[in-house]
């Protein structure tokens, strides 16, 4: 025992008196705690948001991450109410999708998203999608936005991120736009949720991508696919042909803090999917 105390203070891991890291996270080699995207369970969830979100604690994600669905993104609860039934079933809920293209033109609505998000504890609010833009000029005006948003975010007491796709880590004008979003916000106000399939989908490397970038994102999506022609189908975790062992090494290595699980076609059924991929996070070593 004191030779392994030893090792781990020679390491820089013990302070006076404390532990920062627990050693069985340590040498575990697993993702601890992750996480789900609540769009997985899209079609389900709108009929019992409470049964449904029950039902993925009981699978053991650990953490939620909402999205604009039809009541909303606190699913027709107050903050309060959504913070309380939460900690209940033992989930933090850190973040949300939200309704950029609107709050982005309409300060109030934007105000509203950030105190609703703010209740309820959330600590991060997402862009989800831009769409294909035509010049880079284009995505130069993306970025000035966002840096504007962004700005009211933080003084909101949140962050404010983008979620990407596969269109922005395609080259445009002889650049990759997603790049160009990364060097030209504000760290202090835009931070960045990776998608690890769809920038594998659109043929760039996670692992390359997370040394080059990596401190410039605090979210992840794991989800895995397969290639059909020249497009792809998503598929159950470890049934496609992402390396997640080896991307998710390089995510953690670089400081990813959430590690949120999506899935956006099924097999068979949402749930049973949500189930297959929380029994492969359990198992999987990074």
């Amino acid at each position: 025992m004191s030779s392994r105390r030893d090792f781990l203070k020679n390491a820089g891991l013990l302070t006076v008196g404390a532990v920062v890291l627990n050693p069985t996270d340590l040498f575990a080699g697993k993702i601890k705690q992750f996480g789900v995207q609540l769009y997985s369970v899209r079609d389900v969830l709108p009929s019992n948001p409470k049964g449904i979100m029950e039902q993925l604690a009981k699978m053991g994600y650990q953490k939620f991450e909402s999205y604009s669905g039809p009541q909303g993104f606190l699913w027709g609860m107050q903050p309060k109410e959504m913070r309380s039934f939460l900690n209940g079933i033992g989930v933090e809920m850190v973040s949300t999708h939200f309704d950029y293209g609107t709050s982005a033109k309409k300060p109030d609505e934007l105000k509203k998203n950030i105190e609703m998000a703010a209740g309820a504890g959330l600590d991060y609010m997402l862009c989800p999608y831009i769409g294909a833009q035509k010049s880079m000029e284009q995505w130069k005006r993306i970025a000035d936005d966002f840096n504007r948003v962004g700005e009211e975010v933080r003084k909101g007491g949140l962050k404010f991120g983008y979620h990407n796709h596969d269109y922005s880590f395609k080259p445009l004008d002889g650049k990759i736009p997603h790049e160009y979003l990364l060097n030209n916000t504000d760290p202090q106000n835009v931070m960045f949720e990776l998608d690890l399939c769809w920038i594998e989908a659109a043929g760039q490397s996670a692992v390359t991508h997370l040394k080059n970038y990596g401190k410039r994102y605090e979210l992840c999506h794991i989800k895995d696919f397969n290639r059909q022609g020249e497009g792809i189908r998503q598929a159950d975790l470890g049934k496609g042909v992402v390396d997640y062992s080896k991307i998710l090494k390089a995510a953690r290595k670089a400081g990813m803090k959430h590690f949120l699980v999506e899935q956006e076609e099924y097999p068979k059924s949402p749930m049973e999917s949500m189930q297959i991929d929380a029994d492969y996070m359990k198992k999987l070593k990074v």
